[in-house]
């Protein structure tokens, strides 16, 4: 019987964003049950990489763009 394949875990990487928007998100998600802003960030990207909408021409994004995005965050393991 062949062995399951088990995937291995991606190692993080770190995205860097403006302060300010580092220190709003801070207080957006204050009371509510994330524990860090990374944990919303991440939570949101998946979110948006999974199927979520993502108006691509205010974004600037073509569709291939976006194509490339998702495929790199699914080799990731972030979205399946």
């Amino acid at each position: 019987m062949p062995t399951a394949r088990r995937k291995k875990p991606a190692s993080p990487v770190t995205l860097k964003i403006p302060a300010e928007l580092f220190e709003n998100l801070g207080k957006l998600i204050a009371g509510t049950g994330f524990r860090s802003v990374t944990e919303f960030a991440i939570y949101v990207l998946r979110d948006v990489a999974a199927g979520g909408k993502l108006n691509e021409k205010a974004a600037d994004v073509s569709a291939p763009e976006m194509d490339i995005v998702r495929r790199r965050l699914r080799a990731l393991g972030y979205i399946e």
